[in-house]
């Protein structure tokens, strides 16, 4: 890995702000965005160009046909944005913050940088698939972008200051489990530009909510540009004027909804079960997790894996290669219903199994098998599980004032939720023909669960009489 010596580095640094030097792209978003040589020779590597092929919403595209944007575009407005950022901060507090054209590039860096470790399918593959085949292991996009980092540096040759490669991997994971303490006491605020542990307030938020809703033709009402504009550090801290109260609690909710109405949809949590099942039939013969061990390997896996398994002649895909199809065709696991944990409940809620569903049949002529069933066990909340964000943020009164506080909800509104996480149980049945078995199995299941029926109504007939007809 190559070091750059003081001239170089001032080198870099002053082209940072000299467009002679930069490219631009126009991003539809964010309009044009300006490329410095430095993150150039990032981008233009086969493992950073990998990022083209890797579906920001993973399968969502197979509901909402224009979500088809890539984790590259999103990449590239997360480090616009968080260059937008520490500019705003230069800009009103430099001096007195310290930023330097070093603090700069780190943060941008961080924001380009970020998702380059994310695995196929959005977090399906991370979150659904690797823990069955793992044994317990644990593994995370965020730890396996530290290792793509040094492996594009070593691989590309790219001179880069140590302490700034250092720094930038810091902030990558400063949202995480892997973040550590001891290395942010320095500028504690710029670790929270792209990756906010503190309080989840991050641009990597604010690009992919924007982006998102876009995509999918749903309005957008958040404007994170108040928020940019109006950011000011008190204490080493990000904090917010007070009147933005309702622009904050907007991005959380925003984001909520999102999860509600796109990445888990119905239908999208269908498609995803079934591509995790394909899989996971696919993974003894094409060895899929062995490619997460080793950097060198893992950049040539992305949601091309699907047509792979779909085009292969082997015998040892066939199984997968019929999920695949049965998507293609549209002939998708059955949503059978669905319910609401109910909130007395939430604190003690253990995931439910298909071995619950099964085992809760009563009299019925179709015995269920557990592979019969699919359950998506759906959480959505505001970033913090069952507690409220905003308690996290502080605010200011104005920029003449230096005092930091933070703001009850009520203090606000009444109108705001008094909860802020949802869980929400789909049972799917894998064959049509078993749909209504599977519904009554998880209609005692409620029963027997939480003495009386917690989904909101009864499966639909016309679902019913199709697998009665399929059945007959």
């Amino acid at each position: 890995m190559g070091a750059l010596c003081n001239h170089d580095k001032l080198s870099s640094f002053t082209s940072a702000h000299d467009r002679r030097f930069s490219k631009h792209v126009h991003d539809n978003v964010h309009g044009n965005i300006y490329l410095d040589p430095l993150f150039m020779k990032f981008i233009d590597t086969e493992e950073f160009q990998r990022l083209r092929d890797l579906k920001q919403l993973g399968v969502a595209h197979m509901v909402y046909p224009g979500a088809v944007h890539s984790r590259f575009e999103h990449s590239l407005g997360v480090y616009w944005l968080a260059g937008e950022a520490v500019h705003k901060l230069q800009a009103y507090q430099g001096l007195e913050l310290g930023i330097d054209p070093f603090d700069i590039q780190t943060v941008k860096l961080a924001g380009l940088l970020h998702d380059v470790g994310h695995g196929p399918f959005s977090h399906t593959f991370e979150q659904a698939f690797l823990p069955q085949v793992l044994n317990g292991s644990k593994w995370s996009h965020e730890e396996m972008s530290l290792k793509m980092i040094d492996h594009i540096v070593d691989e590309h040759n790219i001179e880069i200051d140590s302490e700034s490669l250092k720094k930038t991997k810091e902030m990558v994971v400063a949202g995480s489990e892997y973040a550590s303490s001891e290395s942010m006491k320095e500028k504690r605020f710029l670790y929270d530009i792209v990756a906010n542990g503190r309080n989840g307030i991050d641009v990597d938020k604010f690009d992919y909510i924007v982006r998102d809703s876009r995509a999918c033709g749903l309005g957008c009402n958040f404007e994170f540009r108040r928020l940019l504009e109006t950011m000011r550090v008190i204490d080493d801290e990000i904090c917010y004027r007070a009147k933005e109260y309702l622009t904050i609690h907007k991005l959380f909710a925003t984001r909520a909804d999102l999860h509600r109405t796109v990445y888990m949809h119905a239908k999208v949590k269908a498609i995803e079960l079934m591509v995790i099942d394909a899989l996971l039939k696919a993974n003894d013969h094409l060895k899929i997790s062995s490619f997460i061990d080793q950097p060198a390997e893992y950049w040539k896996l992305d949601d091309s894996i699907l047509k792979t398994i779909e085009t292969a002649p082997d015998q040892e895909l066939k199984e997968s290669r019929d999920l695949i199809l049965r998507i293609r065709r549209r002939d998708l696991y059955q949503f059978c219903n669905e319910f609401s944990v109910p909130k007395d409940r939430l604190e003690h809620f253990k995931d439910i199994t298909p071995q619950d569903i099964i085992c809760s049949q009563k009299n019925s002529s179709i015995t269920l098998k557990e592979d019969d069933v699919s359950v998506s066990n759906v959480r959505i909340n505001l970033t913090r599980g069952r507690n409220n964000p905003l308690e996290s943020i502080k605010f200011f009164k104005d920029f003449e004032s230096d005092e930091k506080f933070p703001i009850q909800d009520d203090r606000i509104s009444h109108l705001l939720p008094a909860g802020y996480e949802d869980r929400i149980v789909r049972v799917y049945s894998k064959k049509p023909e078993l749909v209504e078995a599977v519904s009554e199995a998880f209609e005692n299941f409620q029963l027997k669960t939480y003495r009386m029926k917690a989904q909101v109504h009864d499966t639909p007939e016309k679902k019913k009489r199709r697998s009665f007809q399929i059945w007959r």
